[in-house]
């Protein structure tokens, strides 16, 4: 049984890297979701002023792998404790937010941010939002496996 995953964690390359390659994901995708347009590209998103963060879709097959897991990767990942940015990466647009795509994923997703909250290795507390998917827009293709198509594993940060 398929279903889809939506997570900001910074930069997509490297995000999208780490879900390709787990157990029971069938595919993912990049792109861009939370914002106030309907549609949108990569060089509008840098501005700022869409409101849209980037993001990686994940579409799972929850018999192999389940959501609580994905999460997991999510939240070590990343540092869920930084407003609006990733490494070098600044701006809303590489905030930590978790979109929700079915109402089930609502609460395992506030379970498990109180879990690392509580248990994991930052002293800051977590500002990631748990927010439902809205306007959402696949990436440009040459984002896409960004990484893969390098031959690399990680952004090298």
């Amino acid at each position: 049984m398929s279903e889809v995953a939506i997570f900001g964690a910074g930069c997509f390359w490297g995000v999208e890297e780490k879900f390709r390659q787990l157990h029971g994901v069938i595919e993912t995708e990049v792109g861009y979701c939370g914002g106030d347009l309907p549609d949108t590209d990569y060089k509008e998103v840098c501005t700022g002023t869409t409101n849209h963060a980037e993001v990686v879709k994940i579409t799972f097959d929850s018999s192999l792998i389940k959501y609580e897991e994905l999460l997991d990767v999510f939240w070590n990942s990343h540092n869920p404790t930084l407003l609006n940015r990733q490494g070098p990466d600044i701006g809303t647009q590489y905030r930590s937010v978790i979109f929700y795509t079915q109402e089930d994923q609502i609460e395992k997703a506030k379970n498990s941010m109180a879990k690392f909250d509580a248990n994991g290795p930052f002293e800051n507390p977590v500002v990631t939002q748990i927010v439902e998917v809205k306007n959402y827009v696949r990436g440009e293709e040459y984002h896409q496996k960004y990484l893969l198509k390098r031959g690399q594993t990680t952004c090298g940060l």
